[in-house]
């Protein structure tokens, strides 16, 4: 079996039409990355004017360390929550790149299997065991590919488990370590 022209050249314009959307795909989260970051800033900026007249403000040393201590619990918050979208925003582009990526693989894979089926099927007599043991080690192969994709899914989610652990522990101790570092003070 060959390919014709047309064949080949519907081949080039899927492929290029997916490399085009993967190419939109990867600017959208670049986009969300800039907006992050500039919301960030600016935040961070008035958050930093605000609390430079307010330590402008303080009458002495007592209420000055009160005001830095009530800084950690929300500058805790925000780094956690900057830390949250960055991931989501990482892990929704992944997911789209993930998605293309194995309808792209599924596609090749139909594609081959019918090429082994029609070669088959034109195969000169005698080569009936040469045709099933390459069939059989296109199906192995297919099966290996499927186990590893569910790897792959099984690690991203055991590691997005790990992250959102990990957020929630930080939220905790920062909560805890600025109870404790504003309590004393308050006696």
């Amino acid at each position: 079996m060959s390919l014709t022209p047309e064949q080949i050249l519907a081949s080039h314009k899927a492929n290029l039409e997916t490399l085009f959307g993967l190419t939109n795909k990867a600017f959208e989260g670049v986009e969300k990355l800039v907006e992050l970051n500039v919301t960030a800033s600016r935040a961070a900026l008035a958050e930093a004017a605000s609390h430079t007249q307010a330590v402008l403000s303080t009458k002495d040393a007592q209420e000055l360390l009160a005001l830095q201590a009530s800084l950690f619990q929300p500058l805790a918050e925000k780094a956690l929550a900057y830390s949250r979208h960055l991931y989501d925003i990482a892990s929704g582009t992944g997911a789209e790149f993930g998605k293309t990526f194995e309808a792209q693989a599924a596609e090749v894979q139909r594609n081959f299997t019918n090429l082994v089926d029609s070669a088959a099927k034109n195969a000169p007599a005698g080569s009936e065991t040469t045709v099933a043991v390459f069939k059989s080690a296109v199906s192995a192969a297919n099966n290996a590919f499927e186990s590893v994709q569910k790897a792959v899914k099984q690690a991203s989610d055991v590691a997005e488990a790990n992250f959102n652990a990990v957020a929630s522990s930080a939220a905790t101790a920062a909560k805890t370590a600025t109870a404790a570092t504003v309590a004393p003070r308050k006696r």
